[in-house]
């Protein structure tokens, strides 16, 4: 997920353009300035709240979790704090 999510991306990162909220799937599909740092906020984060079978659910949560780590150590290096 991780590396085909910066595969497809045409932007890592830009920290001039924040991670958009309460997107409708209209204005989702429709943003082409997005970078795939915003797409972890914006889609990939929320997606362990959406599993619907135990299994699903468990996996769903390391998932999360190795995005989490993968976002923290982005914004240290990015930070200078890495």
């Amino acid at each position: 997920m991780l590396t085909r999510r910066l595969a497809l991306s045409s932007s890592l990162y830009d920290p001039a353009n924040p991670p958009r909220a309460d997107l409708t799937s209209a204005a989702y599909k429709s943003s082409a300035n997005s970078s795939s740092i915003n797409h972890f906020h914006e889609k990939l984060l929320k997606l362990k709240d959406l599993m619907k079978t135990k299994a699903g659910r468990a996996r769903a949560l390391k998932r999360h979790q190795v995005m989490l780590d993968f976002l923290r150590t982005f914004e240290e290096e990015c930070e200078g704090r890495a």
